[in-house]
């Protein structure tokens, strides 16, 4: 049976319709043609984030996302997607976002570096904005 779970670590937000949220997480790795086991979704803080980038990845910089695929073949997939709260909001602010919905394409976004989809190259970048937009769209 495949799962998707919501966490908290050290914040305090409410996430809303969980379950609709779920089934439309893994709508998208359907539709990408992803098998998976289970994807954790871990809320967070900065500093959590910012040791976990340091550690893993060796960068000193403030994320709003990171994900890990944790399984040794690709299929079924197992993977947690770490998300910072406060990056998320501090961005909505500075985009003029609503925050759900800059929470909403960052948890999008992880499920599409899921999918092989990356973002280094501005080729790259424009991509994963549009699927970010068309899984927004179905949201």
């Amino acid at each position: 049976m495949s799962t998707i779970t919501f966490t908290k670590h050290n914040v305090s937000f409410v996430l809303q319709e969980k379950l609709h949220l779920k089934s439309f997480l893994a709508s998208i790795l359907t539709q990408e043609k992803i098998h998976f086991k289970s994807i954790s979704y871990i809320f967070c803080t900065d500093e959590f984030l910012l040791k976990l980038n340091k550690q893993y990845l060796n960068h000193d910089t403030l994320t709003d996302i990171l994900t890990f695929e944790l399984s040794n073949t690709r299929s079924p997939l197992i993977a947690e997607i770490y998300i910072s709260i406060e990056r998320i909001m501090e961005n909505a602010l500075n985009l003029k976002e609503p925050f759900l919905n800059e929470l909403y394409r960052v948890m999008i976004h992880g499920i599409l570096h899921l999918c092989d989809y990356s973002d280094h190259s501005i080729d790259e970048k424009r991509m994963m904005r549009k699927k970010e937009d068309f899984y927004l769209n179905q949201l």
